[in-house]
């Protein structure tokens, strides 16, 4: 049985090296949900899962010269997986990390920063309130605050002008700022998201 699908993965990898597009489609269905499920069992996202997925069958595509015949062709779709996840993880740490700095950075006192039994959820209305902007404005705010890209390159990837860009970015700020206001949080000030980079 192993022998057969090792068979058939051979022949569409062979076809799939003369660009052949049927091939790549017949391995895509062949392992798209395995490799789902994989991605899926550590992600616990499905949308993240989803991108993992997309990701590998990129990176077959683009370097399907490379791909060896006389190595296991599911393990290599495996290991390109779990490097996409934990390319995710290593991401989402960096993000993590982002938001923390910016609860820190006004804490009144930061030797028991941690210690606050608050901090939690302030970040959970942190990610609350980002959650409630219109979808354009999330974006941007995101891609701004929590990824640290630069308004060139938000424009680009959003398409939108580097104006548009500092508009959702002010309109963003004014509203977490009412937000927080209005929650009257004490030694947590959030003008760290308010400042124009």
């Amino acid at each position: 049985m192993t022998n057969k699908k090792s068979d058939i993965d051979a022949e569409l990898i062979s076809r799939l090296k003369r660009d052949d597009h049927d091939s790549f489609r017949r391995l895509f269905d062949r392992y798209s949900q395995p490799l789902f499920r994989f991605s899926f069992s550590y992600l616990k996202s499905k949308e993240a899962a989803e991108d993992v997925v997309q990701e590998v069958f990129i990176k077959i595509w683009n370097h399907r010269d490379e791909i060896k015949n006389d190595t296991s062709f599911q393990s290599y779709l495996f290991t390109i997986a779990l490097n996409a996840v934990r390319k995710y993880f290593n991401k989402l740490s960096r993000q993590n990390e982002l938001k923390h700095n910016i609860l820190f950075d006004f804490s009144e006192n930061k030797s028991r920063f941690d210690d606050k039994p608050d901090y939690q959820s302030l970040l959970d209305k942190l990610d609350e309130l980002v959650a409630r902007m219109p979808e354009k404005r999330r974006e941007v705010f995101i891609k701004k605050k929590i990824e640290n890209k630069s308004l060139k390159e938000i424009a680009e990837e959003c398409s939108i002008t580097p104006k548009t860009v500092e508009y959702h970015i002010t309109e963003a700020m004014k509203f977490l700022r009412t937000e927080f206001e209005k929650l009257q949080v004490n030694g947590f000030i959030f003008f760290h998201l308010f400042i124009q980079q």
